[in-house]
């Protein structure tokens, strides 16, 4: 993937600055009590999933305009999220889609085992129709009026669950975009009972240490109602089907101005927060790359977070991925600073000081307890990020390594030019 060599080059060049910086801020946060090696730790061992679809060029509904040396398939894939992972060491895994990634299992593995990536969950397709399928879903999947259709649907899900079993995932993450573009298209209540019913059909499917991941989205695909619109319809969801059924929250599919912290806070408290797709919007759901619009809402999911691993919050363990679509920028490049942009919030979220935080809202001082989480999310903490990339062996300055290296110009020579004719968002 990336010469060793090219990493400890560009490294060697900044090492001094980022030495001299950390010592810094080192002795800045101690003044505040707080060790920046505990911090620095911390950092080191979180990690945010890349989606296998996040490397290719996205697009929109009107055009699609491919960069050069895009990935032929998974394995290709596979070797441009290793390369994310090698030079930022903080996207250990990645999560597969199925259809688009279906492979040998053995070769999965293999691929895994040469770029040092582990399997996420896996994600099924019910939103588009493949080659030779015999029940179309332009009219729904999961909640379809026709039980071949949604058995079809059902089948397919099964299937992500037993390929995710092969090569050592543990959950399947489920997002449809099943709805109506009218009213009086559909009956409300009807379609969602179908929807419960196929789900549970899936749930039985799943493995004992497995978990399941309903997403949630306001709109798209279908205009008027989606079936599974927001966080409450996906709370429901979740207590249905039972214990192993968590909500997944991508923070674009919420409508303008939604508070997603207090949701993130909702979900923690009743033990139905399954995890993250981390990208970030203006509009809607953009895709746009996390952090890019809004950083001090990721803060706040963030401090939810922090807030609830210090108090050990019961069943808490939510997986954590990227989901976004580059459409002007090396996706490479993007997905290397999303993930940095998450270690970012994680780290500010860190230094919150809780025991003052929480004296200030028991005393009704709004202004010094949302002081609070500003100093935490004013204070710089790139020392801390690019100090536990140092020591893992990983670049100082991602981006710059990834330029240097001539990565891109050299999987150009190798991967055939792809067109850009036709829209699409994928």
């Amino acid at each position: 993937m990336i010469q060793k060599d090219v990493i400890e080059s560009a490294n060697e060049k900044a090492h001094s600055a980022l030495n001299a910086d950390y010592a810094a801020l080192g002795e800045h946060l101690a003044r505040r009590g707080i060790d920046i090696n505990a911090i620095k730790d911390k950092v080191a061992a979180y990690g945010v999933a890349v989606p296998s679809w996040g490397v290719g060029t996205g697009g929109t509904r009107f055009a699609r305009f491919p960069g050069s040396g895009e990935p032929r398939d998974i394995f290709d894939k596979m070797d441009d999220c290793g390369v994310i992972h090698q030079l930022t060491g903080a996207t250990p895994s990645v999560s597969l889609h199925i259809p688009w990634d279906k492979a040998d299992p053995a070769s999965l593995k293999a691929k895994a085992q040469e770029t040092g990536l582990a399997f996420d969950a896996v994600n099924s397709n019910t939103f588009q129709d493949q080659a030779n399928q015999a029940h179309s879903y332009k009219f729904g999947s999961l909640s379809h009026s026709d039980a071949a259709t949604r058995q079809q649907a059902v089948d397919h899900n099964i299937e992500c669950i037993e390929i995710g079993k092969t090569i050592g995932s543990n959950a399947l993450t489920v997002w449809i975009g099943d709805g109506s573009n009218f009213p009086g298209q559909t009956n409300f209540t009807r379609q969602f009972e179908r929807y419960l019913d196929a789900m549970h059909s899936v749930y039985k499917a799943l493995p004992e240490d497995w978990r399941i991941f309903t997403e949630h989205k306001m709109y798209e695909p279908a205009f008027y109602s989606t079936v599974v619109q927001d966080w409450g319809t996906n709370y429901m969801i979740a207590q249905e089907l039972g214990e192993k059924a968590f909500c997944l929250v991508d923070l674009g599919h919420h409508a303008p101005n939604v508070n997603i912290e207090m949701i993130v806070a909702r979900l923690i408290q009743f033990n139905k927060l399954g995890g993250f797709h981390f990208n970030d919007s203006k509009y809607g759901d953009d895709d746009l790359d996390t952090g890019s619009i809004d950083p001090y809402r990721l803060f706040l999911v963030f401090n939810e977070l922090v807030d609830a691993e210090a108090r050990n919050a019961p069943g808490f363990n939510p997986a954590h991925m990227l989901d976004q679509s580059h459409n002007v920028t090396d996706p490479i490049e993007s997905l290397m600073v999303s993930a940095m942009e998450v270690q970012r919030a994680y780290a500010a979220a860190l230094l919150v000081d809780r025991e003052a935080l929480e004296g200030y809202q028991e005393d009704n001082d709004a202004l010094m307890a949302t002081s609070t989480l500003k100093k935490a999310f004013r204070t710089d903490v790139e020392p801390i990020l690019a100090m536990a990339r140092l020591e893992k062996g990983a670049a100082i300055d991602p981006v710059t390594a990834y330029r240097l290296s001539g990565y891109r110009a050299r999987v150009a020579g190798e991967r055939p030019a792809v067109s850009g004719a036709g829209g699409g968002i994928v």
